[in-house]
């Protein structure tokens, strides 16, 4: 069954997808038959007229090569598809949800509801992130436990809690790994897939994630440390001697002596 719902929402996009580029050809070739119509009507000669459009064109070209380039991009993101409507994507450091994509520009509503516009020359001379495209997405939270803990267990523990949360692929499976040693704890990587990506699936899952492993880690009677420091004296000395206020440097008394 999902796999049906998986591909009737990709055929829907593609034929959102093909909808547009129709409709911007259709658009380029109605206004050129205008175009040609209007100047049928005046019996204006074609060879003379190329003759200046290709003068024209040449002005034309260095004033706005820009938006010129602008639109050959639009056609070259129309036809190429790097995303489409509804895609969930990064581009230019945005991060948004594609709306529109004109031969001119591309249209992104962000994850904070503002409307983005990018022209289409900018978008296709950078890095696009498609994050919709494989149809899942995988993210991580890292969580700390603490030192005297079993780490295997902790992984263990962490990966049931997971795996019994709502909004989490079954497959792949989440998984554990033990990131790094950190100041106060052994730092774990929670890893975990989501489908049908977009920001309000991502963060639905971050919070069904930390909330379930917290409770788990509660009930399994595993700690997540808060930051400590262990205080030791240094040899020959005790504790408070070692912490004893020092002066100042101009032979004062300490901050504590006065």
């Amino acid at each position: 069954m999902r796999r049906i719902v998986d591909r009737s929402r990709v055929a829907e996009l593609s034929t959102d997808h093909r909808r547009q580029v129709i409709y911007h050809v259709v658009q380029v070739t109605l206004y050129a038959i205008g175009m040609l119509l209007v100047l049928a009507v005046w019996s204006v000669n074609l060879r003379d007229l190329l003759i200046g459009a290709g003068v024209l064109g040449v002005v034309i070209g260095l004033a706005a090569r820009e938006t010129l380039g602008a639109v050959v991009a639009g056609f070259v993101l129309l036809f190429a598809r790097p995303f489409t409507v509804g895609d969930w994507v990064v581009v230019a450091d945005r991060e948004g949800t594609v709306e529109n994509v004109t031969i001119v520009n591309t249209r992104l509503r962000t994850l904070d509801g503002e409307e983005v516009i990018v022209p289409n020359d900018r978008v296709a001379s950078q890095e696009v992130v498609n994050r919709s495209r494989e149809g899942r997405l995988r993210e991580t939270v890292e969580v700390g436990v603490d030192y005297e803990t079993d780490v295997r267990e902790a992984i263990e523990v962490a990966e049931r809690a997971m795996f019994e949360t709502d909004g989490i692929l079954k497959t792949p499976a989440p998984q554990v790994i033990a990131e790094r040693f950190g100041d106060s704890a052994v730092v774990l990587e929670l890893q975990f897939w989501i489908a049908d990506p977009s920001a309000s699936r991502l963060y639905r899952a971050r919070t069904n994630v930390v909330e379930a492993v917290k409770e788990a880690y509660a009930d399994a009677g595993i700690d997540v440390p808060f930051p400590q420091r262990t205080l030791s004296p240094r040899d020959g000395a005790t504790l408070a001697e070692d912490v004893r206020p020092r002066p100042t440097p101009d032979g004062g008394p300490g901050d504590d002596d006065r």
